[in-house]
């Protein structure tokens, strides 16, 4: 006989389920009940995202700052941010009964005295480290593939604005243990800050409270450190990650990928299940790193002292630009104006460096307005299908690799067994001359790969088969490429350079004809895209040739005259 049951009623002859199955289960559905969070865990689940190695770089990112997160939750507990002077009595033998901060003291005793406190705090500066490198791969990635155009200009911002919180973020780490090496550092941050105009001295007094070192300088970075810059990094991770769901995942060109449909993994269960391996995995790397790599060992270089300041100091890698700007300056650049010393190698750094800054910030809105691009873009570019911009790219890399080189200028120098003036002559010039060729030697880059895409769609790629013609002739076979390859190498966008019209007053303004200027020379030295005659006439040649899997004389001579043939149209 059937067991009838409502919707509220259980089946007679069914087993009731465990008391701890119905404790959630009857959470579950209070919850669900007063705020809904089912459909919205159901619409997220069936998110799509696309798979690609280099969608990874963010993800690496977000990953390594939850171990931020959690190995710096267990170093609170421990690390006393305070300046007040004591006597060292704890593990570390060559220190003990020195004076020092507390904060110095504590960081002593997490490393040596605390079971398990080297590793954690070693895991916790590698994570850091990893964290600012996940954020500038993964933008480097969004700038080259120009996935940060329409609608995604907001989100570029974002994560810029997430790349200098992160390098705040890490600097204030770097100088709570109140070592030589940090102190240092505040010394530089103090004396830029000191040589801007008007503002540099209250500025310097209010950070921190009064003359340098100040009294409470630790506690002040600890607080902005454990709270306050870690509370905006939450808040715009999480609007980041709202704003990419909202906006859709970028994706590549391939059969069946547009800019309305996605082609990837549903969040659940298949991309959650991946996600959560990959942060085993991150966290993983970065124990092995906190284990068997060594980093920071404060406790050689001793407490703050500014006597005894060596040469061989260096600031973490990703504020090493900074540094490196002061010291490319030319010296003597101190002018007396309206009876104040205005420090230009101070100012001009500065100035260089927020340039560059707010460039890379709005460079979005810069090319949108440059181009006149009002279009939506999920497609991500190819990086060769856009040579100007992977120029600007590469000549903003090589800008910042020179700062950051010109960080360890001492270094070079001494290891190398060169002058130090050489050493900064070099860098110097390498500083305006590298992001000049750099840019156009990226560019005819872009170009030979357009045009090595171009013969691989028309004639296929090389075998290495040769074949000899009854004329004694001997040509290589060549093979076409798969649809998906196909669909890669002819999805380039066709966009024209700006054309501007007079206003109602029959004249053109001045900025409209340099807009002009600019979108002629963001759009020149271009390639004609492929015809779609042409890439059909270039598929039926291919299978034609394809059926049988092996091409005889007679076909590879038809083969070569083809080719030739499609040379000369593509010449034409």
């Amino acid at each position: 006989m059937a067991t009838t049951h409502t919707r509220d009623q259980a089946p007679q002859d069914a087993p009731p389920p465990p008391l701890g199955g119905r404790f959630v289960g009857a959470a579950a559905n209070y919850i669900d009940e007063r705020t809904s969070i089912s459909g919205m865990v159901k619409a997220l689940g069936r998110k799509v995202f696309p798979d690609h190695w280099s969608f990874m770089l963010g993800e690496i990112a977000l990953w390594a700052f939850v171990v931020v997160f959690i190995t710096g939750t267990f170093l609170t507990f421990f690390f006393q941010a305070s300046m007040v002077p004591t006597h060292y009595t704890g593990a570390y033998a060559p220190m003990r009964g020195m004076e020092m901060t507390a904060a110095f003291d504590s960081a002593l005793r997490i490393s040596f005295d605390i079971r398990g406190g080297l590793l954690v705090r070693q895991m916790h500066h590698w994570a850091a480290l990893v964290f600012v490198a996940g954020i500038g791969l993964h933008m480097l990635r969004v700038f080259f593939t120009g996935a940060f155009r329409k609608p995604r200009e907001l989100n570029w911002v974002i994560g810029f604005v997430l790349f200098i919180l992160a390098m705040a973020e890490g600097f204030t780490g770097y100088s709570l243990p109140d070592d030589l090496l940090s102190g240092n550092g505040l010394r530089i941050i103090d004396g830029m800050i000191k040589g801007l105009p008007l503002i540099g001295t209250w500025t310097s007094f209010l950070l921190f409270g009064g003359e340098f070192p100040g009294t409470d300088i630790i506690g002040r970075l600890y607080t902005l450190h454990i709270l306050i810059l870690p509370m905006l990094v939450i808040a715009l991770i999480a609007v980041h990650m709202i704003l990419m769901i909202v906006n859709k995942h970028t994706q590549f060109a391939g059969p069946g990928r547009t800019n309305e449909n996605v082609v990837g993994f549903p969040i659940m269960p298949v991309y959650a299940a991946k996600m959560g391996g990959f942060f085993f995995i991150v966290f993983g790397v970065i124990a092995l790193l906190g284990t068997f790599f060594q980093i920071l060992p404060f406790w050689v270089y001793g407490p703050y002292d500014p006597s005894p300041i060596s040469a061989g100091t260096q600031p973490d890698w990703y504020i090493g630009f900074a540094d490196g700007a002061l010291r490319l300056a030319p010296p003597n650049w101190d002018v007396v104006l309206f009876d104040r010393t205005w420090s230009f190698g101070i100012i001009v750094p500065v100035a260089v460096m927020g340039l560059f800054i707010l460039t890379v910030l709005f460079y979005p809105f810069i090319e949108a307005w440059i181009t006149g691009d009002k279009r939506e873009h999920h497609i991500a570019e190819r990086p060769r299908n856009a040579p100007t911009r992977t120029a600007i790219g590469a000549a903003g890399v090589i800008f910042y690799a020179v700062l950051w080189a010109a960080a360890s200028s001492d270094l070079i120098a001494t290891h190398f067994m060169l002058t130090m003036e050489g050493v900064i002559h070099s860098l110097q010039a390498l500083l305006i001359l590298g992001p000049v060729l750099g840019y156009f030697v990226t560019k005819r880059i872009c170009l030979a790969l357009q045009k090595k895409d171009r013969e691989v769609v028309l004639h296929g790629f090389e075998t290495g088969r040769i074949v000899r013609l009854p004329g004694g002739e001997f040509v290589e076979v060549h093979e076409q490429v798969d649809e998906y390859e196909r669909w890669k190498l002819i999805d380039v966008e066709t966009f024209a350079p700006l054309v501007v019209r007079p206003n109602a007053k029959g004249r053109i303004p001045w900025h409209q004809n340099a807009r002009a200027a600019l979108s002629r020379w963001f759009f020149e030295d271009r390639l004609a895209p492929l015809t779609q005659a042409e890439v059909d006439r270039a598929g039926a040649h291919g299978a034609g040739h394809g059926a049988h899997g092996a091409v005889d004389a007679p076909e590879a001579s038809l083969t070569a005259g083809d080719d030739r043939e499609h040379g000369a149209d593509a010449d034409r």
